[in-house]
């Protein structure tokens, strides 16, 4: 029992420091309530690399682990079991780069448009954003060599992410959820958004079961 309570411990934290970083809009169930679809865009990524890159290769690598993110997003919302347990609808990124690029709208442009003008373009209710800030590539997978004492004090921080959903028609920033990234974080871009979103589900306010537990207080 003994050997038990550090690792309950461990996640008690977790899951408190999860909930911490959650910002929820008061008027969300008023902005939200007709809402069907969302789409998921690429993230901002600002990348501090030690290695020397030129220009031009940074911005080559801020775009792929922006869209590496999107990626890793729409395989966490939208394969298996996973689809049926939101109350809304994901829309394709693939459809969502097409529409996006028909529109020449550019991942080096896009933050030139509003919310309401790139929901209106993609035909969605609201839109996925963020920012990645990050010193490492992410999308190749976090450093593997860690002491134990590194694992359960989480040293080593990469950066930070912030995962935003904000309404189509208003534009106004609905849901909010920022995490450090470190070696706790997850093998890579997929690893880490799993994690992350699991640690946040209570708190994810498109998650049916949270709605019904809602409804019923």
């Amino acid at each position: 029992m003994k050997k038990v309570l550090p690792f309950i411990f461990l996640f008690a934290f977790a899951f408190s420091n999860a909930q911490k970083n959650i910002y929820e809009s008061a008027r969300f169930d008023q902005l939200s309530q007709d809402h069907a679809i969302l789409a998921i865009i690429p993230f901002f990524t600002n990348l501090e690399l030690e290695e020397k890159v030129s220009n031009d290769e940074r911005k080559r690598l801020e775009e792929k682990e922006g869209h590496a993110v999107q990626d890793a997003l729409e395989t966490y919302f939208g394969r298996g079991k996973k689809r049926k347990k939101f109350s809304v609808e994901f829309q394709n990124i693939k459809n969502t780069n097409a529409i996006l690029a028909q529109n020449e709208i550019t991942y080096t442009n896009i933050d030139t448009y509003t919310i309401k003008e790139l929901s209106k373009i993609l035909g969605v209710d609201g839109i996925i954003s963020g920012n990645l800030d990050v010193n490492i590539l992410l999308s190749r997978g976090i450093p593997a060599e860690f002491s134990f004492l590194d694992y359960i004090l989480g040293d080593a921080n990469y950066g930070r992410i912030g995962i935003k959903i904000s309404d189509g028609k208003t534009g106004k920033l609905l849901w909010k959820y920022e995490k450090e990234i470190n070696k706790k974080s997850g093998k890579n871009t997929d690893d880490m958004i799993d994690k992350m979103m699991k640690k946040a589900t209570r708190r994810f306010p498109y998650d049916k079961e949270r709605q019904k537990n809602s409804k019923r207080s």
